[in-house]
């Protein structure tokens, strides 16, 4: 398959485009390097993927060095002849949507850069699929839009409809373009919700990053919610696993589904919606023992009270996951935890890590 990865400088977007080339497609990645986070991570990933620095101009492909089937593009979502343009010349049979403005906290004082980035870039993406009779639209969701549900576990079948935060009510947004376009213009779709995921080469706003970078430097770590927080950590490999066995079967019609009991994950349109989470909620104290034990150093810890942009607990109910595909998550904190913290030492033990600590997601 031809395949567009938006993103694919990115945390998630980096690990996907290295599976897909792995196993034979062709890959166009697309990024813009933002500056959300420290950029040499966002090189170093493209570097890892045969993508030299030094080649990279703005709407402009870049081959990469070490796979003969993947070329990177610098450029932005939100300039829509460009990427129009892309669709045309490619011709595209898949596309993962994985670029996004990312931040929960960050969205409460920017909230103009996650309109650009995540509403009117993902129309323009919207766009350019129905332009080009796109085989299959797989992009990100986020357990954030589960927002004040408390039923657990969270389930794709449970309402959505009241976010907390600005970044959330984009991901929701997504969810609700994709279904219209999925319903006026029959394009498959298929909006993944993730739940907390870590792992090697992850981002630096990030909590566990965050964490593990202040143990190591035996400076102070921020818990919210007096550390009465539970997460769906979700490892890297398994989100990656996840993604790549949907992508592989495009969304179909629920033939059963009832306008008089509207199942919100599914439709008589090709769209589906599914949690891709551990099915395992952690303590967030017990997390941090976790990252503490592979630093071999204590954390000096500062509680804070809740920020009405939190929530306390996720968990993913996969079953519809399992059921449509035989997959599930397997890895667990203890061993995702040590996997990030080896990768961790490796990649700073020459240069001194310095974190902008743009956010922490608890």
């Amino acid at each position: 398959m031809k395949i567009l990865v938006t993103g694919s400088a990115g945390f998630i977007g980096f690990f996907l485009t290295k599976t897909l080339l792995e196993r034979g497609d062709e890959v166009v990645g697309l990024d813009n390097i933002n500056e959300y986070y420290d950029v040499k991570l966002k090189y170093a990933r493209l570097a890892e993927c045969g993508i030299n620095k030094a080649g990279i101009k703005w709407n402009a492909a870049v081959r990469s060095n070490t796979f003969s089937n993947y070329r990177f593009i610098k450029g932005n979502l939100e300039d829509k002849r460009e990427l129009l343009g892309l669709f045309k010349k490619e011709k595209f049979e898949m596309v993962v949507h994985l670029a996004a403005q990312a931040g929960v906290r960050y969205s409460i004082s920017n909230p103009d850069v996650y309109i650009q980035s995540n509403i009117k870039g993902f129309l323009n993406i919207l766009e350019a699929c129905r332009d080009n009779k796109i085989l299959h639209l797989v992009y990100a969701s986020s357990s954030s839009v589960y927002g004040l549900n408390e039923q657990m576990p969270f389930a794709v079948s449970q309402s959505t409809s009241h976010p907390v935060s600005l970044y959330a009510a984009t991901k929701k947004s997504n969810e609700l373009m994709a279904h219209a376009y999925s319903y006026l213009f029959n394009i498959p779709t298929t909006g993944l919700r993730f739940f907390t995921v870590y792992g090697p080469w992850g981002r630096p706003d990030m909590a566990y990053f965050l964490f593990a970078d202040a143990i190591m430097k035996e400076q102070p770590i921020v818990v919210y919610n007096q550390g009465m927080m539970k997460r769906d950590f979700t490892y890297i490999d398994d989100i990656v696993a996840g993604i790549v066995h949907v992508l592989d079967k495009p969304a179909t019609p629920d033939l059963l589904w009832s306008a008089l009991n509207p199942d919100p994950s599914c439709s008589p349109a090709p769209y589906r919606i599914y949690n891709i989470g551990n099915d395992n909620p952690v303590e967030l104290m017990d997390f941090i023992r976790e990252i503490e034990k592979n630093c071999g150093k204590k954390a000096i810890i500062e509680m804070k009270d809740q920020e009405r942009s939190d929530v306390v607990t996720t968990w993913a109910d996969i079953n519809e996951l399992v059921a449509n595909f035989s997959y599930k998550p397997t890895t667990s904190v203890q061993t995702g935890l040590h996997k990030f913290m080896e990768w961790f030492r490796e990649f700073y033990a020459v240069e001194q890590f310095e974190t902008s600590h743009v956010n922490n997601v608890f």
